[in-house]
């Protein structure tokens, strides 16, 4: 078990179990070993990995309170797969353009025994589906553009969520008329110098 991911777990205040703790383990492990093969993502050291990709997803574990959440541009799988493991009780779709990172998505949901994770290989311009009631970015687009690409995908009273590093007010002032600025959440990453933020919008009527 990687003791800083475990220490990370810890310092971010989560009650995780040990088969939660040892999922998440595997899921790094199975991330560099496809790494090396398939580019997945240009991460390389393990405890960067441990940094940027699953304690910068966990960190958001404590906002999450949804029944059914899209990540789009989710990548290798980030925050999507790392919510689901902590969340067993939510549901997770996550979508992404890039075919061989939605293999290995797929990969892991079987290789893990994810029940509560669905993978998308389409653009999010072009995804249908039944309404979510939460879409999360990770570093996917501008908010304009997230909520204009998902806007179809969302139910009446759904929030969006997303994953930036300073926060800029100018960006949310440039928001379209479907959201609202809701809230602001300062993250903190366990033995990470950065700044982290996960911005909150709500939908509109209109």
């Amino acid at each position: 078990m990687n003791k800083r991911l475990l220490g990370g777990i810890e310092s971010l205040g989560l009650d995780l179990q040990p088969q939660q703790q040892e999922k998440l383990n595997e899921l790094l492990e199975q991330l560099l070993k496809w790494n090396q093969a398939f580019n997945l993502t240009a991460i390389k050291d393990e405890d960067e990995a441990v940094k940027l990709h699953l304690l910068d997803s966990l960190a958001i574990v404590p906002h999450w309170s949804f029944s059914r959440t899209l990540d789009v541009g989710t990548g290798a799988g980030f925050p999507g797969l790392p919510l689901a493991i902590a969340l067993p009780d939510q549901e997770f779709h996550l979508l992404d353009s890039n075919s061989k990172k939605i293999r290995f998505i797929r990969q892991q949901i079987h290789h893990l025994g994810l029940t509560n994770v669905t993978a998308h290989h389409s653009r999010v311009e072009q995804h249908q589906a039944d309404g979510y009631d939460c879409v999360v970015s990770r570093a996917f687009a501008s908010l304009s553009d997230m909520v204009n690409w998902t806007k179809h995908l969302l139910t009446p009273g759904c929030k969006w969520m997303a994953m930036k590093g300073v926060f800029d007010q100018s960006e949310v002032d440039a928001i379209p008329q479907q959201a609202v600025f809701e809230d602001v959440f300062e993250l903190t990453i366990p033995r990470l110098d950065a700044d982290r933020c996960l911005i909150k919008l709500g939908r509109t009527n209109d």
